[in-house]
């Protein structure tokens, strides 16, 4: 290759540009939607044990410190919930388990029930007896 010629390198170029990246910039939710996705944040966590608030914290959290709060909070406690039911799961085996499980199942729905109508009402919620992973 001469100087001249424009295919000097091809080694030093820039590397192309992801054409499915986006870098807009996220837009804050509205009040409304904030209290609606931590309320069901909360809620799916009955069902779902920690999987709504391990997707509400990683879609949600830059939408607004509200939603950021309920949604640390709620997968706080179910991270904290799963690891009393693996001791408890664990601790069957010498009986105790058997008490554990149905307390930290009737207290898993009762906490997140009581987090859901905070969040709706717009208010925050922690709750009780929670490890702090996330914040």
């Amino acid at each position: 290759m001469s100087e001249n010629d424009p295919r000097t390198n091809p080694y030093e170029s820039t590397p192309p540009q992801n054409p499915y990246s986006q870098n807009i910039p996220r837009q804050p939710m509205s009040p409304a939607d904030e209290k609606m996705w931590a309320t069901l944040i909360h809620v799916g966590g009955i069902l779902l044990v920690f999987l709504p608030g391990l997707i509400g914290y990683l879609m949600l959290r830059d939408r607004g410190p509200f939603i950021r709060a309920h949604s640390a909070t709620a997968l706080n406690f179910q991270i904290t919930l799963t690891i009393v039911y693996v001791v408890g799961s664990a601790l069957t085996s010498i009986l105790i388990g058997y008490l554990i499980l149905p307390v930290a199942f009737a207290l898993g729905i009762i906490f997140s029930i009581l987090a859901a109508l905070a969040a709706n009402r717009g208010q925050g919620y922690a709750y009780p007896l929670t490890i702090k992973f996330f914040s």
